[in-house]
């Protein structure tokens, strides 16, 4: 009876009228992801009242403000960071484990973005150092394990949509821009550049815009603080604190001239101009170039946009998230991204487009900082080779001392790869050689936590214990055989400035804000991760996610 009753109901639907399907809206012209590198989240509310009215303020008066975002891996740092906002997933599957690390067949470093079959293209061989011309300087997106969102828009509507990117890191524009990306630019010695893996030689457009040498005609130029001192006073304590970097010719206060410490062009040179607001001024002024001359919105379907910038990271690194440099690096940005979100209107309409704002991940306060605060709390900077020696003695100990011109381990980051060669002569297994080293290191005061592979590979990637979030940092080909995990303010920083890279909130909590067509405004405070952004994105422009995308679609 039950049966028929079905097939009855069924047959009986097929005679009603077929009502008209309700119209689906049209995909957005451009999908633009902005990244600001070490954008802690508490900046958005602490500068908020000094913001215009055209940038941050924008995007937060009229978006999706999802405040409690964090990333849910350990490894809090850039390239990591870019892969799993454009992946949606962390780096246990997109295995980008670091900025760099360790390459176990050749026993080197090597850059999570390295690839010696494709050469730099823009690179001015009469200005360039050896470094920018060796076959190691050659950038792609080929340690990428993971498809991002640019590749679902690419293989969705191929030639009809335009993938482009730019940063002032190679890593930020390569990973946002994916394996299918017609362009991915990124500043090196004053000029936006490429590598084969994109084209063989640069868009006139781009040469000309070099050729205008923005960055070389900043030589000499002062940074001030846009507001009065007494405002970032306030706001952020005084402006000559202990631990601030003093280099490149830069002293710990404002005003800032620069030119490297030198009356000519020199490395330094770069290097202060890389810490000044003025490095987001021209990569924001490249994009708005970018727009026109790629016609970015103009094309049949969805086009992306991915920006990533970098120098709030590198002032933050230099001189700490209380500084005034970073207060006035923000102020600053917040007039760039005003300036790029008016040239997007005028180019495709913001009510085109589908934008969100995020970060690759936070910083730590100075440890300086932390004890004048509150000289109780456990705070410093730690020197790694001392937990080097300490490893060393005791494996000596333990295990008998290794002939001559061998080793036990090379380290890595926070954490060692065990030699394979000092293995065979012990004829020891890892396993045995990383249990006694763990047992060194958690005797180190600085230390809070230390894994062996055995126990990284055998925790489950769930969950927000720390072990489970280094187990989502983890990607077993590329990665140590020992992990360990420095406890709160502590920093392998020995001299000046700050770190990240830890699982602890400063370095996890970032923004995610969500602006344009399908989104409606208002403020979320329930917990999600930067791994959301790719299905959300996704979900908005109606395409796939990326396969292997494990976050949540939002909104």
């Amino acid at each position: 009876m039950k049966t028929l009753l079905s097939v009855t109901v069924v047959l009986a639907a097929g005679l009603l009228p077929v009502r008209a399907a309700t119209p689906v809206a049209a995909p957005p012209k451009l999908a633009v992801t902005i990244v600001v590198d070490q954008l802690r989240a508490d900046y958005l509310v602490r500068f908020r009242p000094y913001f215009g009215e055209g940038g941050f303020k924008r995007l937060l008066e009229g978006g999706a403000d999802f405040q409690n975002t964090h990333y849910r891996h350990s490894v809090t740092q850039t390239a990591p960071g870019h892969a799993s906002i454009a992946t949606g997933v962390y780096a246990n599957i997109h295995g980008v484990v670091s900025n760099e690390w360790l390459d176990r067949d050749l026993w080197e470093q090597v850059s999570n973005c390295e690839d010696r079959d494709s050469l730099l293209v823009g690179v001015d061989a009469a200005e360039a150092g050896p470094a920018l011309l060796a076959a190691k300087a050659g950038r792609s997106p080929r340690n990428l394990q993971a498809p991002t969102l640019s590749d679902q828009i690419k293989l969705r509507y191929g030639p009809n949509s335009k993938v482009f990117t730019a940063s002032n890191k190679d890593r930020s524009a390569i990973h946002l821009g994916g394996k299918l990306a017609d362009g991915a630019y990124w500043d090196e010695g004053g000029s936006f550049i490429t590598s084969t893996y994109y084209r063989k030689e640069l868009p006139a457009w781009v040469a000309a815009f070099n050729a205008e040498k923005r960055v070389q005609k900043s030589f000499g130029k002062t940074w001030d603080r846009l507001l009065a001192p007494a405002i970032y006073d306030a706001v952020q304590g005084p402006d000559d604190a202990a631990g601030e970097t003093v280099a490149f010719g830069f002293t710990r206060t404002f005003p800032k001239v620069v030119n490297g410490g030198a009356d000519k062009i020199t490395n330094a040179f770069y290097t202060a101009f890389d810490n000044t607001p003025f490095m987001s001024e021209i990569l924001g002024q490249f994009v708005e170039r970018a727009l026109v001359e790629e016609k970015l919105g103009q094309h049949p379907a969805t086009d992306f946009l991915g920006v990533s910038f970098s120098q709030v990271d590198v002032v933050g690194h230099s001189y700490g998230p209380d500084s005034h440099e970073v207060m006035d690096s923000m102020l600053r940005l917040d007039r760039v991204l005003a300036s790029l979100l008016n040239a997007i209107d005028r180019q495709v309409g913001l009510k085109n487009c589908v934008i969100v704002l995020t970060a690759d991940h936070g910083g730590a306060p100075m440890p300086e900082h932390v004890q004048a605060i509150r000289p109780a709390i456990p705070a410093g900077r730690i020197k790694s080779a001392e937990f080097d020696a300490a490893g060393k003695k005791v494996l000596d100990a333990e295990f008998g001392a290794l002939p001559e011109n061998e080793y036990w381990f090379t380290r890595d980051g926070a954490g060692y790869h065990l030699r394979p060669s000092a293995l065979a002569a012990k004829k020891l297994s890892a396993d045995a050689v990383g249990r006694v080293l763990k047992s060194v290191l958690l005797k180190q005061s600085p230390i809070a936590a230390v894994f062996t592979r055995a126990e990284i590979l055998a925790e489950p990637a769930e969950g927000d214990s720390i072990l489970a979030m280094v187990r989502r940092s983890y990607y077993a080909p590329r990665d140590r055989d020992v992990v360990y995990v420095l406890k709160p303010y502590f920093m392998e920083k020995p001299n000046f400035g700050t770190q990240h890279g830890t699982p602890y909130n400063y370095d996890t909590h970032v923004p995610q804000i969500w602006f344009g067509a399908g989104v409606t405004s208002g403020r979320h405070v329930e917990s999600v991760g930067v791994d959301d952004i790719a299905p959300t994105f996704a979900g908005l422009l109606g395409i796939p996610a990326p396969p292997q995308a494990l976050g949540h679609r939002l909104l």
